[in-house]
């Protein structure tokens, strides 16, 4: 097995950057998700109510941040000011971040029609996972949960196989928004994998990521109504355990060192999961 493709977001629920390389740090990808867009209220926001978001892209360069929207001539260049902050939540959790300035947030308004404020993780943020699942000491920026996210190349097609059986639309791995890409035959093969070895790292899988419906939303507009892999993985993937319910799809996973990662890089199972993850299978 090998690294198939690597992908960070600086922007949560923005647009993917493609990499070849990465730096792997206790966040996880070197500059993954470390900016958000929250409401006047400090909560944060995605694509499950903002499509737009999947417009923008998101650059840091040069000690600043550049955004960009699709249908916009108006690029921003941001920086933070650590001393100017404000407390945000992100799914219940409350963490301070450094706020951009008034012009940046009136800007990003008129884009979305509505009251929005960027914020950065920066070293002042402190955000622990789940310790039950990542174990004591884990942290991470504005991912949903955990540093880093992991599918492979074998259960997209798995889902993409059963997805034409129903007469669906194929659809891409970029609906899944994962970090690493794992190039894999074995479908689902990653719910038997307790920890994998890339480059000298380890990374424990920790914790299966459960799907919502930014799935069916298109990467490049956030439309809705195009393929979807709902249907695929109501039949092949519905968690069996209450513990993480809903349909699942690739695994969140925890680098228990820092380094590199890049594309081809070996991927080498070093402890198994053998009795799996339980799945209901329609």
């Amino acid at each position: 097995m090998k690294v198939k493709s690597l992908h960070i977001y600086p922007l949560k629920s923005g647009r993917v950057i493609d990499l070849e390389q990465a730096e792997v740090n206790a966040w996880g990808l070197a500059g993954d998700r470390r900016y958000m867009v929250v409401d006047r209220e400090g909560k944060f926001i995605t694509q499950r109510e903002l499509q737009a978001l999947a417009q923008v892209t998101a650059v840091s360069s040069f000690g600043a941040l550049h955004l960009s929207k699709a249908g916009s001539d108006e690029d921003l260049a941001v920086s933070f000011d650590p001393e100017r902050r404000i407390d945000v939540e992100i799914w219940g959790k409350v963490v301070s971040a450094s706020l951009a300035s008034d012009a940046v947030n009136l800007t990003l308004s008129n884009w979305f029609g509505r009251s929005v404020r960027l914020v950065h993780a920066d070293l002042q943020t402190e955000r622990m996972c789940n310790a039950e699942w990542a174990g004591e000491g884990v942290s991470t920026g504005f991912a949903d949960g955990y540093p880093i996210l992991v599918t492979t190349t074998g259960s997209l097609k798995a889902l993409n196989d059963a997805t034409r059986e129903m007469g669906g639309a194929t659809f891409g791995m970029e609906r899944f928004r994962p970090n690493i890409v794992i190039e894999d035959d074995a479908p689902f093969a990653d719910d038997r994998w307790a920890a994998i070895e890339i480059g000298g790292i380890r990374y424990d899988f920790v914790k299966p990521c459960a799907r919502c419906i930014m799935t069916t939303q298109d990467q490049l507009t956030g439309d809705r109504g195009g393929p979807d892999p709902m249907p695929a993985m109501r039949r092949l993937r519905m968690s069996a355990d209450r513990r993480v319910a809903g349909v699942l799809f690739g695994w969140n996973i925890v680098s228990r060192g820092t380094g590199e990662i890049a594309i081809g890089d070996k991927v080498s199972v070093t402890a198994d999961r053998p009795e799996g993850w339980p799945i209901k299978i329609r």
